[in-house]
C-alpha cells in the first residue's frame, strides 16, 4: 500500500464529490427563480439516494465478480469484504474502501446529470424515484462493462479513462430521452436564466472538482495523473475559447453563459481521453468539442425542436460522444503503457472499439431510460400538473421559495 496514492485517491474523492454540489449551482442559476430550489434538490438528492444505493447494491453490481460480462456478482453486497486491504483487481496501492468511495462519487453525479435536461417540469419524488432505478439498471451494469474486470467493453479494448461512456455518454442520451418523454414546457421561448452569476460559479467549480474527477482516475501519484491533469485544463480552456468564437461568429457576442458552457463541453470532451492523450492532443479534443457542442445546443436543438432544458444531451451527450471518437483517434501508448495507439499512430482497431462502445451505450441508456420513465408514469406520473408548473416547482412541490417571496 502506498500513502501518497491513499491521500491523492482521497482527495480527489473530495473534489469529485465537490462537483456535485457545483453542477446544482450550475444549473441551479439557469432556470426561472420559481424553480431554483427543485433543481438544486436534484442534485443533492442524488448524493442522498446514490450514496445508500451504492453501498447496498451498486458497488457489488458495478466492481463485484464479474458474470457474463454484463454485471458484477453479489460477492460485495452491503459493502461485505470491502475493507482496508486493497483489490489488486483495481487499485493495489490503495484501500479498497477508498477506491470504492471514489467511484461513489462518480456514481452520485450522473444521474444528476440527467436532471439538466427535465428541469422545471418534472415532479421531484419521480425524479427521485427515476435516479435510483436508472444508477441500478443502467449506471451500474455500464460501469461493469466498462471498468470492471471481465465487463465485455473493457475486454474489447475500448478506452474510458474517467467516464466518458459511463458518465457522460449515458447521462447525455438519457437526458434527451426524458426531454422527449416528458415533453416541453410550457411557454419555454420565454424562459431566462435568473442568476448567471451562479451558474458562472458553478461552472468553475465544476472545473475545480474535474481535476480530481480526471486525474484522480489514474489511481495513483504518477505521470499519467499529472497528464491527465493537464488535459483536463487545456481541454477546457481551448473549448471555452471556441464556443466563444462560436457565439461571436453566430450572434456578434460573447456571453458569460456560452463561455462558462464551452468550459464544461471541454471537459466532457477530455474525460474519455485524459489519461490516454497528450496535452496537444487535448487543445483539438477541447476547441473541436467546444465547437460541436456549440452547434448542438445553438442550432441543432432549435432545429428539432426538443426541451433539453440545461442542455445536458448538448453538452454531455454530444461532448462524450465526441471524446470518445477522439480518444480512438489520439490515444498513444507513449502517454500510459497501459492504453493503446489511436488512428493518428496508425491503429485503426481503437478507433472501431470505441465506437462499437458508443453505439452500445447509447442504445443501453436510451432503452433502458424509456422503460424506466414509462413505469413511474404508469404509477406516480412523471410531469407537473399546468398549475404546478405554472406556479413553480419550488412552490407546488416543496412549499418554499428560494427568494423571500420575490417574483
Amino acid at each position: 500500500m502506498n500513502g501518497a496514492d491513499t491521500v491523492f485517491v482521497f482527495i480527489s474523492t473530495v473534489l469529485v464529490l465537490v462537483m456535485t454540489p457545483a453542477l446544482a449551482l450550475f444549473y441551479g442559476g439557469m432556470v426561472r427563480r420559481k424553480n431554483v430550489l427543485s433543481t438544486t434538490l436534484h442534485s443533492y438528492g442524488a448524493i442522498a439516494i446514490i450514496s445508500i444505493q451504492w453501498i447496498l447494491i451498486g458497488y457489488t453490481l458495478a466492481f463485484g465478480s464479474d458474470i457474463n460480462g454484463i454485471l458484477g456478482g453479489f460477492n460485495f453486497l452491503g459493502l461485505n469484504g470491502v475493507g482496508f486491504e486493497p483489490n489488486a483487481d483495481y487499485a493495489g496501492t490503495i484501500p479498497h474502501q477508498a477506491f470504492m468511495m471514489f467511484q461513489m462519487m462518480f456514481a452520485v453525479i450522473t444521474p444528476a446529470l440527467i436532471s439538466g435536461a427535465i428541469a422545471e417540469r418534472m415532479k421531484t419524488m419521480a425524479f427521485m424515484l427515476f435516479m435510483l432505478l436508472w444508477a441500478t439498471f443502467v449506471y451500474d451494469p455500464l460501469a461493469h462493462w466498462v471498468w470492471g474486470v471481465g465487463g465485455w467493453i473493457r475486454n474489447l479494448g475500448a478506452l474510458d479513462f474517467a467516464g466518458g461512456d459511463v458518465v457522460h455518454i449515458s447521462s447525455g442520451v438519457s437526458g434527451l430521452v426524458a426531454a422527449l418523454v416528458l415533453g416541453q414546457r410550457k411557454k419555454k421561448e420565454t424562459v431566462t436564466p435568473h442568476n448567471l452569476t451562479i451558474t458562472v460559479l458553478g461552472a468553475g467549480l465544476l472545473l475545480f472538482g474535474w481535476y480530481g474527477f480526471n486525474a484522480g482516475s489514474a489511481l495513483s501519484v504518477s505521470d499519467v495523473a499529472f497528464n491527465a491533469f493537464i488535459t483536463t485544463n487545456t481541454a477546457a480552456a481551448a473549448s471555452a475559447i471556441a464556443w466563444s468564437i462560436g457565439e461571436y461568429i453566430h450572434r456578434g457576442k460573447i456571453t458569460a453563459l456560452g463561455a462558462a458552457s464551452g468550459l464544461v463541453a471541454g471537459l466532457v470532451a477530455i474525460t474519455p481521453g485524459a489519461g490516454f492523450v497528450s496535452p496537444m492532443s487535448s487543445i483539438a479534443i477541447g476547441a473541436i468539442g467546444g465547437f460541436i457542442c456549440f452547434f448542438a445546443v445553438t442550432i441543432l436543438k432549435s432545429k428539432l425542436n426538443y426541451d433539453d432544458a440545461l442542455d445536458a444531451f448538448g453538452c454531455h451527450g454530444i461532448g462524450g460522444i465526441w471524446g470518445g471518437i477522439a480518444t480512438g483517434i489520439f490515444a498513444s501508448k507513449s502517454i500510459n503503457s497501459a492504453g493503446a495507439d489511436g488512428l493518428i499512430y496508425g491503429n485503426i482497431h481503437l478507433l472501431g472499439a470505441q465506437l462499437i462502445a458508443i453505439v452500445a451505450t447509447i442504445a443501453f441508456a436510451a432503452v433502458m431510460t424509456f422503460i424506466i420513465l414509462k413505469v413511474i408514469d404508469k404509477t406516480i406520473g412523471l410531469r407537473v400538473s399546468s398549475e404546478d408548473e405554472q406556479a413553480g416547482v419550488d412552490v407546488s412541490n416543496h412549499g418554499e421559495e428560494a427568494y423571500g417571496g420575490l417574483s
